[in-house]
This record gives C-alpha cells, sequence and structure tokens, in this order.
C-alpha cells in the first residue's frame, strides 16, 4: 500500500510541476502575445475604443447622467485624442504606399478604359 502511495505523490509532483512549467514558460520567452511593436493594429483598436466612449459620454449626456461642464471636458479630451491618432495615421509611411499603390491601380485603369474606348470607337 505504501507504494501505491508513494507511485501517485511522485505523479502528483510531476503533474504540478509539469503545469507549473506550463504557466511560467510564456513569461520567459521574448515573443509574447501581447505585442506592442505593432502599432496599426493598436492604433485601431485604440481609435475604436476612444470612438465607442465618445459615444458612451454622448449617451450619458443626453440620459442626463452627466453634466454639461463634464460632458465637454470629456468629449474634448477624448476628441483630441482621436484626432492625434488620425493625424499619425495620415503620416505614418504606411498611407505613403497605399496612395502609391492607389495611384498606380488608377493609371491602369484608365490605360484600360482608353484600350477599350479605341476598341469601340473604331468599329
Amino acid at each position: 500500500m505504501e507504494d501505491i502511495s508513494i507511485i501517485s505523490m511522485l505523479l502528483t509532483a510531476v503533474f504540478v510541476l509539469g503545469c507549473l512549467y506550463l504557466v511560467i514558460i510564456p513569461f520567459f520567452k521574448d515573443e509574447t502575445f501581447l505585442d506592442h511593436t505593432r502599432k496599426s493594429q493598436s492604433n485601431g483598436a485604440t481609435k475604436e475604443a476612444l470612438l465607442t466612449t465618445l459615444n458612451e459620454i454622448e449617451f450619458e449626456y443626453k440620459m442626463e447622467k452627466l453634466s454639461e461642464s463634464d460632458y465637454r471636458q470629456l468629449k474634448k479630451q477624448y476628441e483630441s485624442q482621436v484626432a492625434k491618432l488620425m493625424r499619425d495615421e495620415e503620416t505614418s509611411p504606411e498611407k505613403a504606399i497605399d496612395r502609391d499603390l492607389l495611384a498606380e491601380v488608377e493609371r491602369e485603369i484608365e490605360a484600360s478604359i482608353q484600350q477599350k474606348s479605341k476598341k469601340g470607337g473604331g468599329k
């Protein structure tokens, strides 16, 4: 009977150590799930959260849960944060690439339209 209890204690200890290992190992990895280097995703999520907060402030003011001075102060604060994020998005290098790509697509569309108009106009 003592053999079974020793084996069960050893298996329990191995199980507990394995669980502790699985819980602790993510803290020592360089790459984690909370990657703060992806600004585009975090800025998008932040902007969405700020706009949602603005809507909630508006709703609470209309329900007369906020005073007018608090409403104006909070609204101004969150609107300035949203404006800052939008300015940052406009000046990011990713937008310049998108504009170049958009200009190239527009040129291709215009060339395609011109080719089709030449084919249709010659008949």
